[in-house]
């Protein structure tokens, strides 16, 4: 398989080292983002004794400029983004008609427009060159919607809609632009959550349990590769059939 460059925004989290990892194991060389050093600092070293080394890059996605530069960063260190991953995300959960501008504004900004800002830097040049590969990680709550996330569900939605005019206006240039939306995936996150909780979750799964982030890494992986070029503008439910459509 060809070496090529990744940029995966949010990759120090659960859902995000498992995809840093898998596209790492397909031989990819991989970066991604953060804003907090030393955290980013001890998840890379933790990285290295897993026996992978991934490219960190200062960038805040919500900012239109921290974008370019921290695109140019990659760039300059490994060489033209092939693939992105647009994977960070946020909550700032609560009823909408108690929720304050900064709960809405946050999590769009983060979870959505950080979509455009990141991909607005590499798109040119994945024309340009004729391949690319861009895929959203939205959620089941932008299908099904949430208690108390209806800024959240909005962003996740709009990222499926995002993807569908991109994926139209690049699909005769060899770019593939497709969303996969998890369901509840056993992140330090939800691990958090209490257990009587977490089972009342796992209950209303069919399979009768939690996702695994190597099993969105894992779809992430498949729709990277070369052979999925005839996959684009779909979402990929990964939910363990929580929540079934067509």
């Amino acid at each position: 398989m060809t070496t090529r460059v990744a940029l995966v925004t949010g990759g120090t989290g659960g859902i995000g080292t498992a995809i840093c990892k898998r596209l790492a194991d397909q031989g990819h060389k991989v970066a991604t983002n953060y804003r907090n050093e030393e955290k980013a600092k001890a998840w890379q070293a933790q990285m290295k004794a897993d026996g992978y080394d991934f490219t960190l890059v200062k960038g805040d996605v919500t900012s239109p400029e921290d974008a370019e530069a921290m695109v140019r960063e990659v760039e300059k260190t490994l060489g033209p983004v092939d693939i992105l991953i647009n994977n960070a995300g946020i909550t700032r959960d609560g009823t909408f008609h108690k929720m304050s501008a900064g709960q809405w504004g946050d999590v769009i900004n983060t979870n959505l427009n950080s979509v455009y800002n990141v991909t607005r830097q590499v798109i040119e040049g994945m024309r340009d060159r004729k391949w690319g590969r861009i895929i959203q990680i939205s959620s089941i709550n932008g299908l099904k919607g949430q208690y108390g996330q209806a800024n959240y569900a909005a962003a996740k939605a709009g990222m499926h809609g995002f993807t569908i005019s991109l994926a139209r206006e690049n699909a005769k240039l060899g770019i593939t632009v497709n969303t996969v939306s998890p369901g509840y995936v056993a992140t330090d996150m939800v691990m958090a959550v209490p257990e009587e909780v977490r089972a009342k979750i796992a209950a209303d799964i069919p399979t009768g349990r939690l996702g695994k982030p190597e099993e969105i890494a894992y779809a992430v992986a498949f729709l990277v590769d070369d052979q999925a070029a005839w996959i684009t503008g779909s979402n990929l439910d990964i939910n363990g059939g929580h929540h079934m459509g067509w």
